[in-house]
């Protein structure tokens, strides 16, 4: 409707809304407070997330995954991390990425979506809740989510040998019903944009949590300020992996906001 477009508002996947009945036809009045809005997937309203790489053909990009896992906790959205093509990674892989996230308190779970293997235990975790797959292309998202719906929602491709990437065979966004929940599918990304104000970046890491307070310096950003808590527990109950991208990540928000000053 037009008042939408004076309002500057762009309705989304998800959005809570108010309809009016007329013998004309129906239309939309009211888009309501959205709980929870993510720009990429473009979807509102989520509470939850399933974050799914696949452990081979394409390889895990650990950049990316951290990346949708910082953006999931700045929308309040509870990430679960799904690892698909579980069969062929070795069992001291899957340990690693267990370790990598220590301290997250993230559910992880290895799958194999083709075989059906390892969903029940997710689709307990879909009740009353709305979900949305996220992650690069070829990970197997569309695939999941045809099984744990029953039917064959989506369109699935095969990986693109030239790139080791999936084709990007999900092109929209929509609400599937699930029983007394809501999935949503998205297009894959391959890449992933992080705008926010660098003192921003630790409430998105959870495992650091439990040490606020507890540095020599109030404020402290966890980089470079002596007598930091968190550093302590790194390769204790935080893990080096994670830190390090959090580093990374902090560093680059702090350029980018040089830069824009």
């Amino acid at each position: 409707r037009g008042i939408f477009r004076k309002n500057q508002i762009t309705p989304m996947v998800g959005d809570r809304v108010r309809i009016s009945h007329t013998p004309e036809g129906n239309s939309v009045e009211e888009i309501l407070p959205r709980k929870s809005a993510l720009t990429r997937p473009f979807v509102a309203n989520v509470s939850q997330a399933y974050v799914v790489f696949a452990m081979r053909n394409p390889d895990i990009n650990v950049d990316l995954l951290n990346k949708f896992l910082v953006s999931l906790e700045r929308n309040e959205i509870n990430p679960v991390l799904v690892f698909n093509k579980k069969d062929l990674a070795t069992e001291e892989e899957k340990e690693a990425l267990i370790k990598d996230f220590v301290g997250t308190g993230y559910k992880i779970y290895f799958i194999e979506a083709k075989e059906g293997e390892g969903l029940q235990e997710l689709l307990e975790e879909l009740q009353g809740e709305i979900t949305v797959l996220c992650g690069p292309s070829g990970a197997g998202k569309s695939t999941l989510l045809n099984k744990l719906s029953g039917s064959e929602q989506m369109e699935t491709g095969d990986i693109s040998k030239r790139l080791n990437r999936g084709k990007h065979t999900t092109r929209h966004s929509e609400l599937i019903v699930v029983n007394d929940a809501f999935l949503v599918d998205t297009p894959g990304f391959s890449t992933m944009e992080m705008t926010m104000d660098p003192k921003e970046l630790k409430a998105c890491f959870p495992e650091f949590y439990p040490h606020e307070g507890s540095c020599r310096f109030n404020g402290c950003n966890h980089a470079q300020e002596p007598g930091c808590r968190v550093k302590e527990e790194v390769g204790k109950s935080i893990s080096l992996a994670r830190y390090t991208y959090y580093v990374k990540y902090y560093n680059e928000l702090v350029e980018e906001k040089k830069r824009k000053w």
